[in-house]
């Protein structure tokens, strides 16, 4: 998903694909024949941690990660043949999961699954607990801790961002969207206000979310622009002598207008001075704001609301389009309030203390369910709740946010914990798997818990390659906050287990032993805000002629102009990309492992028809496959005529100036910028130049911005013309990708700037007929409910594909590189496989061994020239 940041090597198993480049090892192995307790510390590095690992509300990556040490998943997939690559599904915090639906249909009705006739399996699903389970303080975790934690997630009172997993999508659980919206605002679009009030039903204003159209919202409208003059000094009322007259308190009276709004001085040159828009009428309507955000709908609000637009419209060029054009796309209403629902109505329940039911408001597959299983929602409650705290008719709670507000189950827990600077885990003493060897040590042997026998379906205990195995050796972690050079210094020193070299310095290791380099699923793109309104105000600013981004030619043309293979030169060993979804996209993993989305005929003949690569009898490329893996997405020449005649249509449209220079502001990065991003804007401002020669434009000038909290809403917010981030994720179910791009109920849009995928509309032709929907119902239509969600896989297949090729096409994306993992990894420890696989990586922290232990390592390494190794 978004806010992708750095994985160290231990989280190398969360990537998606292998490429290991092999030498001889020059190091040799200690005798690890010791009788004392041992240390094996994994020492790793980030540009930030985590600041919420709540399992209700995390958001980044880092989050993510933090939260992956104090937790563990209902079940996972682990090595079970590495020689074959052969996975199996291993129960953790479950003994088992099996689909009870035939036994339990009247769980359907009793919690209003959506029915499908004649299909009775997939909905129940039975979970049987690990009775061993234990929080780290030693309370038992039980079916009452399960089902108590996800009212919690639920409960409207809280408005929990993870409950979008559990309320929508093909593991939502029956009942739950009705009691996540008990008592609540239902959001529903519209774009007539005066329509809403005559139709006589409750509508409401966002003062809070995003505007469809102009990816504002009011506050921030006011925040970023209402009082833009507060540089400049108000007028004070005088009397008949010019002196300010004051009020009761001694204070200067300022001049307001009609409306109530203050007037500003004229500046030193004369120059009008607006006066801050709407501040009397902003005031008035955020009294009225409810806790969610919104006000209702009322005639005087509306002529509110109607003022304040015209006032913001009015203070920028908008190339003559006259204000009241905008003012339809300015409203984002919901309809209603939720009704009262209590949590007995979800669709879970207990059998008995350690044995819950888990009803789907649709059928899903049993492979797929597990997958949803991968992920927790279990918190500590009583904690929970002594950290929930109301704000205003709302709930907040600080859990999961520092060492005292966290509570593990998993195999380490939270020792220490310095803001942005470094966080240490140690082992939890009260996980399950742990058993005390004679030396006092923490041992663990993966036969504690079951597999699934996927012949059989009967559970088996946990081998791997046949034999019990050793598992988590690791007994402390260190994550330090640092940049790249001291990251290098330290891993050279053996005081890092992992350093990822930036590109410049990848070649000179290219031949070692320890370096692993894994596609992830995250493709790096530009998503741009392509609204006139938008890029005009930016262009008053640190931007000029960034307006030129409205034209669709221009943004091809960009596409065209990029040299992918050669910007990947500039980046730590990433991939060309081309497309949405990169190969690691898989549409029937369980069933066919091979079963890549990418090589599949519908999405290569939707890539080869976007960049328009000809096959067939005649042509240079004589089959689709050839086609398609000739593809570099690099044409000058036609970048070269698209741009003049983006130029052209600029001119013409009367908001660019043949000649003039191009100057645009990109969100490029949460953290500081590296070496590596100044050489990547540096190689596009190269690629976009060469492509502008002759066009009739003048220089581009792309400029990079780092330390950007939320790069990904600045874009559609208006606040950057380009953003530069990825998607990724979800890689076992592609036909869900397309939500990212469409449905604004479940994500945040990065492209919201550019258009309303609930109201623009799409056709296809599925099964022979041609069907017409929008864009985020297209987005929904092959999950859950939707329309074809039990067709095969080839027509869903056809559905993404297609979907892909026309949002590609619109070029409110552009993707330019897939990422990877390139990371040395410490002679001090080795992963179990140096053979990648989709479903477990190299086997993970789980099976990862150690050549030294602490105290060895640091000898070894106070052994070497100067102290430093050699990983060359």
């Amino acid at each position: 998903m978004n806010n992708m940041t750095k994985l160290t090597a231990l989280l190398i198993v969360l990537v998606m694909c292998f490429t290991m480049l092999a030498s001889c090892d020059w190091f040799k192995k200690p005798d690890n024949n010791t009788n004392t307790k041992e240390e094996f510390t994994y020492k790793g590095y980030s540009t930030a941690l985590g600041t919420n690992w709540n399992p209700h509300t995390w958001d980044t990556n880092a989050d993510q990660s933090m939260l992956g040490y104090l937790s563990m998943p209902f079940a996972s997939m682990e090595v079970k043949d590495s020689v074959n690559g052969v996975y199996q599904w291993v129960f953790e915090m479950a003994e088992s999961i099996t689909d009870v639906t035939k036994d339990n249909l009247d769980d359907l009705t009793k919690y209003g699954s959506t029915i499908v006739e004649g299909q009775d399996y997939g909905y129940v699903y039975e979970f049987k607990l690990n009775k061993d389970a234990k929080w780290e303080n030693g309370e038992a975790i039980n079916a009452d801790t399960y089902i108590e934690s996800m009212e919690r997630l639920l409960n409207s009172k809280f408005r929990n961002y993870r409950a979008n997993l559990y309320i929508s999508g093909e593991s939502a659980i029956a009942g739950g969207a009705a009691y996540y919206n008990s008592e609540a605002p239902i959001y529903s679009p519209a774009f007539d206000e005066n329509e809403a009030i005559i139709e006589g039903e409750t509508y409401y204003i966002s003062l809070t979310n995003d505007l469809p159209y102009f990816g504002y919202s009011y506050r921030t409208l006011m925040e970023d622009y209402g009082f833009i003059y507060d540089d400049y000094q108000p007028e004070y009322v005088v009397d008949e002598n010019g002196e300010p007259v004051l009020d009761e308190k001694g204070n200067p009276v300022v001049k307001v207008d009609e409306k109530g709004n203050t007037i500003y001085a004229k500046d030193e040159n004369g120059e009008k001075i607006q006066i801050a828009f709407g501040e009397t009428y902003y005031a008035a309507l955020e009294e009225q704001v409810d806790p969610y955000g919104y006000i209702e709908v009322t005639e005087e609000n509306v002529e509110m609301i109607n003022y304040i637009s015209l006032q913001f419209l009015s203070a920028f060029n908008l190339g003559g389009t006259p204000p009241e054009f905008f003012l339809p796309y300015f409203y984002y209403y919901i309809s209603g309030i939720g009704d009262k629902v209590d949590f007995d109505t979800v669709g879970i329940y207990k059998v008995d203390d350690y044995t819950f039911r888990y009803v789907c408001q649709t059928p899903i597959d049993y492979n797929y369910f597990l997958t949803s299983c991968t992920d927790t929602w279990l918190v500590y409650v009583p904690l929970y709740d002594e950290l929930t705290k109301p704000e205003g008719v709302l709930n907040v709670t600080t859990y999961g946010t520092s060492k005292d507000t966290s509570m593990s189950y998993g195999i380490y827990k939270l020792d220490t914990y310095e803001d942005q600077k470094q966080v240490v885990f140690t082992q939890n003493e009260n996980w399950y798997g742990w058993t005390e060897d004679e030396n006092g040590n923490l041992v663990s042997y993966t036969d504690c818990i079951n597999a699934l026998d996927s012949e059989t379906g009967e559970l088996v205990p946990f081998l791997v390659d046949g034999e019990a195995k050793q598992q988590y050796i690791t007994t402390k972690i260190v994550i330090d906050v640092m940049d790249e050079s001291a990251a290098k210094q330290l891993f050279l020193k053996g005081e890092l287990s992992e350093w990822a070299p930036p590109s410049a310095e990848l070649s000179q290791y290219a031949l070692s032993s320890r370096l692993y380099a894994v596609d992830e699923t995250y493709t790096m793109s530009f998503f741009f805000n392509t609204d006139k309104a938008a890029l005009t105000a930016l262009d008053e600013g640190a931007n000029e002629n960034s307006v030129v981004l409205t034209n669709y030619n221009f943004r091809k043309a960009m596409s065209l102009a990029i040299n992918r293979a050669d910007y990947v030169s500039v980046t730590q060993g990433w991939t060309p990309a081309f497309s949405l979804m990169n190969h690691l996209y898989h549409y029937d993993f369980y069933n066919d492992p091979t079963s890549s989305y990418r090589a599949s005929e519908a999405a290569m003949q939707a890539i080869v028809n976007l960049y328009g690569v000809k096959y067939g009898e005649g042509e240079l490329y004589k089959t689709l496959e050839e086609a398609h893996a000739a593809i570099t997405g690099f044409n000058l020449t036609e970048a070269k005529a698209l741009f003049t005649k983006a130029c052209e249509e600029l001119v013409a449209e009367g908001i660019y100036t043949a000649g003039e220079d191009i100057v645009i502001q990109i969100g490029w990065a949460k953290g500081a910028l590296q070496a590596d991003d100044n050489a990547q804007v540096d190689k596009i401002n190269q690629y976009i130049n060469a492509a502008l020669e002759g066009t009739g434009f003048g220089k581009i000038t792309f400029e990079a911005i780092g330390n950007i909290d939320d790069r990904y809403g600045d874009v559609p917010a208006g606040k950057y013309a380009i953003g530069y981030g990825a998607w990724g994720g979800a890689a076992l179910y592609p036909f869900r990708n397309m939500q990212v791009y469409c449905d604004s109920d479940q994500y945040d849009l990065n492209e919201a700037g550019c258009w309303d995928p609930a109201t623009t509309m799409l056709t296809l032709t599925v099964n022979g007929v041609e069907e017409t929907m929008s864009w985020k119902d297209w987005s929904n239509s092959m999950i859950g409910t939707g329309k074809f969600a039990n067709e095969s896989n080839e027509v869903k297949l056809q559905i993404t594909a297609a979907m892909e090729e026309e949002y590609l096409k619109f070029y409110y994306r552009i993707p330019l590189a897939v990422t990877t993992v390139c990371s040395l990894l410490s002679f001090q420890m080795d992963y179990y496989t140096d053979t990648y696989n989709l479903a477990y990586g190299f086997g993970g922290m789980r099976l990862m061994s150690y050549n030294y232990n602490d105290a060895q390592w640091a000898e070894y390494c106070a052994s070497q020239p100067n102290g430093t190794l050699n990983y060359k």
